[in-house]
């Protein structure tokens, strides 16, 4: 696959993949996801490639899902088609990042909000800068039970998660990692080193146990009921797509979430 809006970078056993929309915050458009995919699964399949860093340019990780390419080719899409497509290009793609056979690392500034959000929490392991921000503000701006892929309390918490979502006010990089969900906070100027210097330590792991480590870490989430409670939240949040809450919202030019926008400046989802 040709890419347009992914970079893809190898640097001896590290291949780094860039979101590389910068002057739409990286929000995440149809072929961008589709690039995604393709660029993890290369990577994954390349036997001399060891650790996987995803990230964005131009200071931001994502602004998350494009809603204005979404308002003009899904605004119409039937209960039927937005369930394919949303399963597709969002629910297995992040399972690929999740099941990828080699550690992931999500390297993180600026933006990760919601489609976003996903993105980077399925990775293995998350180094944000210090301006970093996390959010998931759909439920107060779209009226849907928040984003596809509900991987918010298997990272933070339910407790932390709860208060997240219903609020859908942002979480600063400093408390992320209090509640566990980053790995590392570090300056905006070390960001680059200490993810360089995390994914080549983790290069040196021999790559056949770490397959079957990263199996095993999988499994006990999965043991855990991970993949269930995911597919279960997949399927109800389909429905909130249509309820008369969400439509009143579109009718009016959608609900507001003035801290998230402020921050960041676009749509996102």
């Amino acid at each position: 696959m040709t890419y347009d809006y992914v970079l893809y970078e190898v640097d001896g056993p590290v291949a780094t993949i860039w979101q590389n929309r910068p002057q739409q915050r990286n929000a995440q458009n149809e072929q961008m996801l589709d690039e995604l995919n393709d660029a993890v699964l290369r990577a994954g399949r390349d036997p001399e490639i060891r650790a996987v860093v995803l990230s964005g340019k131009g200071g931001h990780f994502s602004a998350g899902h494009d809603l204005k390419e979404g308002q003009i080719k899904r605004q119409d899409f039937t209960p039927e088609e937005r369930w394919a497509y949303e399963s597709r290009s969002y629910m297995d793609y992040c399972m690929n990042i999740f099941n990828l056979p080699k550690p992931t690392i999500a390297r993180v500034e600026g933006a990760c909000i919601a489609g976003a959000f996903m993105v980077a929490n399925m990775c293995d392991m998350i180094v944000a800068s210090e301006e970093a921000f996390f959010a998931d503000p759909v439920l107060h701006t779209m009226a849907v039970s928040a984003v596809e892929v509900l991987v918010h309390p298997w990272v933070m918490g339910s407790r932390k998660a709860r208060e997240f979502l219903f609020t859908g006010e942002p979480m600063q990089a400093k408390d992320a990692l209090e509640c566990g969900m980053v790995n590392r906070v570090v300056p905006a100027a070390e960001l680059d080193d200490a993810v360089h210097t995390l994914a080549y330590r983790v290069a040196q792991a021999p790559p056949f146990a770490t397959a079957v480590l990263k199996k095993s870490l999988n499994r006990t989430l999965e043991t855990q009921g991970f993949g269930v409670a995911l597919s279960a939240h997949f399927d109800s949040h389909q429905l909130t797509h249509f309820s008369e809450e969400a439509a009143r919202g579109k009718a009016d030019g959608g609900f507001s979430n003035s801290i998230t926008r402020n921050k960041v400046g676009t749509s996102v989802q």
